[in-house]
């Protein structure tokens, strides 16, 4: 996948429903009775990109006060969604130690992966840091654990919502009426091209999360190292 041009053509289609107010409120950010639960295998940035990061959010945040802004605590790029949330999954409805076992066989003899976070997309609900891999190395690994879960019995939705191919990380999500949207998106395409760092993956976490990786919510439940 040519990842600059999918980026590309993502936020293009995604501003005109911006613009047209066909974009999409999540509704369930604030509410208490939200009881989505998963497991996930993700990677976070380094503190440095992370401190860039949040220099954009900042100035994000100044023209659309009142979405939903990551914190550094909850960045990250999702390698693969387990078990994608659901109302009323609970850890003790699967035996962890078979999920923890496939996936390091999956990672095992990873070699250095490397991801630059360069510029900003979006989609009808949120906007996205766009991510670059070094090499096949990720998508390798979601090769295997798509074959390593589907001749297990284990419980798990991959891919049930998409094939994700990508390294992005979501930063915003709409959660109220866009009151700026064009001086937003102006902000959001100043950032365009901006380079927000690179940093080498030093471990892989399977975490049980809520459905925006929150970390009052997010509980580790293993550190894979590379």
């Amino acid at each position: 996948m040519n990842l600059e041009a999918h980026y590309n053509k993502l936020y293009k289609a995604s501003k005109s429903q911006i613009l047209a107010d066909a974009y999409e409120i999540d509704p369930l950010i604030d509410s208490k009775t939200d009881n989505r639960f998963g497991i996930t295998l993700l990677i976070r940035p380094s503190e440095a990109v992370k401190k860039n990061i949040q220099k954009c959010i900042d100035e994000l945040k100044h023209r659309e006060p009142n979405q939903y802004y990551y914190p550094n605590s909850d960045i990250h790029i999702t390698i693969m969604s387990i078990i994608s949330c659901y109302n009323g999954f609970n850890l003790s409805k699967i035996d962890l130690s078979k999920y923890i076992e496939i996936i390091q066989n999956c990672l095992t003899n990873t070699k250095e992966v490397r991801i630059q976070f360069k510029g900003l997309t979006a989609s009808n609900s949120c906007i996205m840091l766009q991510g670059y891999m070094s090499d096949s190395t990720i998508n390798d690994i979601r090769d295997r654990l798509r074959i390593a879960f589907k001749n297990s019995n284990l419980e798990q939705s991959l891919d049930k919502r998409y094939a994700i191919q990508t390294a992005h990380a979501t930063i915003v999500r709409f959660k109220s009426v866009l009151n700026n949207k064009v001086e937003f998106l102006k902000t959001v395409e100043t950032y365009k091209n901006f380079d927000f760092g690179t940093f080498k993956v030093e471990n892989f976490e399977l975490v049980y999360n809520d459905w925006y990786q929150r970390q009052k919510f997010v509980k580790k439940l293993h550190v894979f190292k590379v």
